[in-house]
């Protein structure tokens, strides 16, 4: 009998064993196939960067923009303050672009020019105190100018296309 408890605990041992070893190649496997889809997500990402037209670039942050604010209120409703942190913080440097990249020769370029100031200083603001209803008024904002670029783009390519 003993002999038999022996061989049974063994066999027993070796079939934890054995799942264990089974478990950790598949976590191996998924993290893998994790890393690859990331990995190939990023190089589309970056291809679709390198080939946009400054007008598609634009765009392409007023989507961040908006992104990134709503996540920013979802780290606050989580209560998550490295979540919000984080992505008003990349709302911030989204804005910080905009400003810099602002050409001022043109007459409506002073008027976004304040419009990001008080962006940034009430996303500033937004962090400090944690506030989704700054954040609300921000995501309103940012809608608000992203639309209003994608009709300027239609604009644009319509009058393009008639000349």
């Amino acid at each position: 009998m003993a002999i038999t408890n022996d061989l049974y605990g063994q066999f027993q041992r070796n079939r934890i064993h054995i799942a264990t070893e089974q478990n950790e190649a598949e976590q191996v496997i998924n993290n893998n196939q994790a890393f690859n889809k990331n990995n190939a997500h990023q190089q589309y990402q970056n291809n679709m960067v390198k080939t946009a037209s400054p007008q598609e670039l634009t765009l392409m942050l007023y989507n961040g923009l908006i992104k990134f604010l709503n996540l920013a209120k979802l780290g606050i409703e989580e209560k998550s303050i490295e979540k919000a942190n984080n992505n008003i913080n990349r709302s911030q440097d989204i804005i910080v672009e905009f400003m810099s990249t602002l050409d001022m020769n043109y007459e409506v370029s002073a008027g976004l020019m304040s419009l990001y100031d008080y962006m940034y200083t009430r996303l500033v603001e937004a962090n400090l105190k944690k506030d989704k209803a700054i954040l609300e008024e921000m995501l309103m904002f940012a809608e608000q100018l992203r639309d209003t670029w994608v009709q300027a783009m239609k604009l644009a390519k319509h009058q393009d296309v008639n000349k």
